[in-house]
This record gives structure tokens, sequence and C-alpha cells, in this order.
């Protein structure tokens, strides 16, 4: 994992190699303008039972309208042969952006995928809130799972355009992005069964994609 206030800029090459496929990101509205320039992204911290050290990282989209957070090992489960504390994971990461001179951003929308398995009766949630250093304005989502489960897992966070809360213009405020992922066995047996839900799959990491609205800033005075 990149450790504290290394900056990352991904090329189409370390994109693949280092940050796995970064998935298309959806089309920018045409009224708002995309910086030329690119977003540089610094991990400050990054914290949480669901991304231990080297398992997380950061890319830029080459297009500037989105970034991705990979994952390796966040995996929350609950069941047979699992601890108590494995039934609850999360990861907190602080970035700091470097946003290109006279425009600001708020993140549009989210996707998470990943891979689950709840046995019948089992249940599981994804829930993340995104939020700006120094603002009280939190945006918290949550989405629900029930068994049985077998199966890939995509959830979507999508905020209207009146609902975008932007970085303010001219100040540099940390972006921070708290997710987790619980389960719990609800009326399936855990003496007998596991259940689990992932932010990974068997074949390499999966892309968590944070899709970005830009917005110029006035001209200042």
């Amino acid at each position: 994992m990149p450790r504290s206030r290394i900056p990352l800029i991904c090329s189409t090459a370390a994109i693949v190699a280092l940050c796995g496929p970064v998935l298309p990101a959806h089309a920018a509205s045409p009224a708002i303008a995309v910086p030329p320039d690119k977003i540089v992204i610094e991990v400050a911290t990054v914290n949480g039972s669901g991304c231990p050290a080297g398992t997380a990282a950061v890319a830029v989209s080459l297009d500037n309208t989105a970034f991705t957070v990979t994952y390796s090992e966040y995996l929350a489960q609950v069941g047979k042969g699992t601890k108590p504390t494995d039934s609850r994971k999360n990861c907190q990461l602080n970035l700091i952006v470097h946003v290109p001179h006279g425009f600001t951003y708020a993140i549009a929308s989210v996707d998470y995928r990943g891979y689950g398995h709840l046995e019948p009766g089992a249940t599981g949630e994804q829930k993340a809130s995104y939020y700006f250093q120094g603002q009280s304005q939190t945006a918290i989502k949550s989405h629900q799972f029930k068994g049985a489960l077998d199966d890939s897992w995509q959830a979507t966070d999508t905020n209207e355009v009146a609902q975008y809360v932007y970085a303010p213009c001219g100040e540099r405020r940390n972006f921070n992005i708290n997710t987790e992922l619980s389960v719990a066995a609800g009326t399936s047996d855990p003496t007998k069964t596991t259940s689990f839900m992932a932010m990974d799959s068997t074949d390499g990491a999966i892309n968590t994609v944070y899709r970005i609205a830009w917005k110029e800033c006035p001209p200042k005075p």
C-alpha cells in the first residue's frame, strides 16, 4: 500500500500493472468542464481492518473524471471457522487531492463491486460515508443484501447534481472515504455454515470507482 503522503499518478501501464484495470467512467456532463491537467492524489492515511498494509491502492483515470481504490483483502464473514471480529470490516481513506488550478470537484457517483456468499437467512451490508475535512456535511449511503446469495454483487451510490458537495475553491481539504462491509448470520446456522462478503475476487482485486464532477471556480477579485 502507498505509505503516508506518497503521490500517486498512474500511467496506462502503471494502472494495469500496479493498480489493476480502471473501469471506464461515465461520460462527463457537457455542462461541466474537465480540467486538462491531471489530478494528483496523495494517501495521507489509510486505516482499517478491511485494508491491511499493502492491500489497497489508488489510481486516477486517464480522462480525469474518476479515480479508483483497489482492495485485495477486504472480507467480512460470519459462521464456522470465523472470529467475532470477522463479521465487520472497514477502511478509512484520508486523501489529499491536488486539483488543477481554477477547478473544484465533487463526488458524483461510486460503484462498489465484490463477491458474496450468504447462506439462506444470512444478511450483508455495504456502507460508505464521504466528507471533506472541516465540513460538517457528510453523505452516508448503505446497501443491504439477503441470502441465499452466491454471486458477484454491485452497489452504486449516486448523488443528484443539486446534492453535490464541492470542495471549497482555493483551499486544500482532505477528502475522507469510510467504507464498511458487515455480515450477520441471521436465521442461518453459524455452527455449520459460513457466510461472507468481499470487496475482491478470486482472480484479483475489484476496483471501487469514484466518479468526479468538476466545476470551474469563480475568478478571484
